[in-house]
């Protein structure tokens, strides 16, 4: 068992909502939930999670996903890395595609088995952790060559090099000696 993402499940029906908390309860370090797509982006501001468990309808007779499909992209929109599992009872094939093709990482169909829907958001917080590792490595990878090329740039000189990337020598000193410069 994982125990130690955070998980925020967005799902109008409360009984639903209810039984997705129940199945992941034992996953996860904390289930957030939301009845409606409302203040996503804030409540994605406020928490980085690990995966969301996301609704495709949340208008009464809704069916075409629509809505779901606006939520995701207001996920993709706060947080590129987060992954989404979205779930519909009335999904087809080419709701699936298209959601998919637009940065979804799984797609669950209602009502769904317990280890099915686990197996979708556990591989959802591995995604997301991917994402996430990838984005710091190329950022570490981004700072030393810039370090690198500014040195290079400065014939070495410290006091010169600092100044051009607008850090103190000290601060360029413990990134270069992090680097192994």
């Amino acid at each position: 068992m994982n125990n130690d993402g955070v998980v925020l499940i967005v799902e109008d029906d409360v009984d639903v909502l209810r039984a997705a908390r129940l199945a992941l309860q034992p996953h996860v370090q904390r289930i957030d939930t939301a009845t409606s797509a409302g203040g996503l982006r804030d409540t994605l501001a406020a928490t980085p999670y690990d995966a969301v468990l996301l609704d495709m309808n949340f208008t009464r007779g809704a069916r075409n996903g629509a809505e779901g499909l606006d939520a995701l992209a207001i996920v993709r929109e706060v947080d590129p890395t987060l992954a989404i599992v979205l779930m519909t009872a009335y999904g087809g094939v080419a709701l699936a595609v298209d959601s998919l093709k637009r940065g979804a990482a799984d797609f669950v169909l209602k009502p769904w088995r317990n280890e099915a829907l686990v197996e979708a958001v556990l591989g959802a917080m591995e995604l997301t952790r991917s994402r996430r590792g990838s984005e710091a490595r190329d950022l570490e990878t981004i700072e030393r060559q810039a370090i690198e090329k500014a040195l290079a740039r400065h014939a070495g000189n410290i006091s010169l090099t600092a100044s051009a990337l607008g850090l103190s020598r000290p601060a360029l000193y413990r990134r270069m000696s992090k680097h192994g410069l």
